[in-house]
């Protein structure tokens, strides 16, 4: 690890300031913050990312880390942590693809330190990104090249991929949250704003080194999520190569508006199998207004992976992404409302 120095943040105000005035090349960034630095830390250990400075956000621990549910929905705080919300009796019942995406992820000590608005940022698995022995690789050195397209990608995109990048996101709780049409709340150097957890991320495209659209500065303070009909409906099913501590090779976070069978409403978002967390647009498309057979499911998932372009070893993925999204959506529809 190189060296770096370390703040402390007492108040929202000076950790925005101390991070604001920096090069947006978000591995190579100066300052970066740290929260429960589950991901930061192992990625400095191996030299990928290398900051001069980090600022210490936990200080304001007890104004980030709420959470409120009423009427109208759910507040969480960018710095809860991830098991403290898993466990919340609210969530669990009435989100229940909030909680179960949270525990299905990780360790339970990783749970226990990291925090949600991290956890959303986590960076990519991809071997070439975290092994800096491999010259090419878009996202930790731009116009390098990209290793895993033609090199051991069986765990690789084949959603949202570029000539760029087929790196895969690794997450899982952004992709429950885009089901249940979430918001984050971002606090930066310009003021407050809010936007659908669905545009935080950004496809590679030919920048595969900006991965979201946070600007130099800006700290996601909290998520909303609205308390609609689809919430209590809802679930994650994640596919992997071990039953725990393992990164989904397919997975779908699903909520369903259901009245008598039919199809009133409905969110999906894929994980394992795209760059980005995945709203699958096309297949609620086809879901809307319809009855939910095996069929129209199956439907549904042909639609959604009709983009899908593979690199080999990959190849499997868009059947196992689309089996994967039929099993969550026949057993979201056996769920009670």
């Amino acid at each position: 690890m190189r060296p770096f120095s370390y703040d402390r943040a007492h108040d929202l105000a000076s950790a925005i300031r101390a991070a604001s005035a920096q090069v947006e090349v978000q591995n190579r960034a100066p300052i970066q913050f740290l929260a429960g630095g589950t991901n930061l830390l192992d990625l400095m250990k191996i030299d990928v990312m290398r900051p001069e400075r980090l600022v210490d956000i936990n200080p304001l621990e007890d104004s980030l880390s709420e959470i409120v549910a009423d009427g109208d929905g759910l507040r969480l705080g960018g710095l809860a942590r991830m098991s403290t919300v898993a466990h919340h009796p609210d969530v669990e019942k009435n989100y229940p693809v909030l909680s179960q995406s949270l525990k299905l992820a990780a360790s339970a000590q990783l749970r226990n330190m990291a925090s949600l608005a991290g956890n959303v940022l986590q960076r990519t698995r991809c071997s070439y990104f975290r092994d800096v022995s491999w010259g090419a690789c878009n996202k930790r050195e731009p116009g390098s090249g990209c290793a895993a397209i033609g090199g051991v990608n069986r765990k690789h995109a084949v959603l949202g991929t570029s000539p760029h990048c087929i790196a895969t996101y690794p997450g899982d709780f952004a992709q429950a949250l885009i089901a249940l049409d979430a918001t984050v709340e971002i606090t930066g150097p310009k003021g407050e704003r809010r936007i659908p957890v669905h545009e935080l991320h950004r496809l590679p495209g030919d920048t595969p080194h900006i991965e979201n659209t946070l600007a130099a500065g800006e700290i996601i303070t909290a998520f909303q999520i609205p308390r609609k009909a689809w919430a209590k409906r809802s679930l994650y099913l994640k596919v992997r190569d071990r039953e725990s501590y393992e990164f989904a090779v397919a997975s779908a976070a699903v909520a369903l508006d259901l009245a008598d069978g039919v199809v009133r409403d409905v969110r999906i978002a894929l994980g394992g199998v795209a760059t980005i967390p995945w709203r699958a647009v096309a297949a609620e498309e086809v879901l809307k207004g319809k009855p939910l057979t095996e069929d129209i499911a199956r439907s549904a998932a042909e639609a959604a992976f009709e983009p899908a372009r593979t690199h080999g070893e990959n190849d499997f993925k868009p059947e196992l992404g689309r089996n994967t999204l039929v099993r969550a959506l026949l057993d979201a529809a056996k769920l009670e409302a």
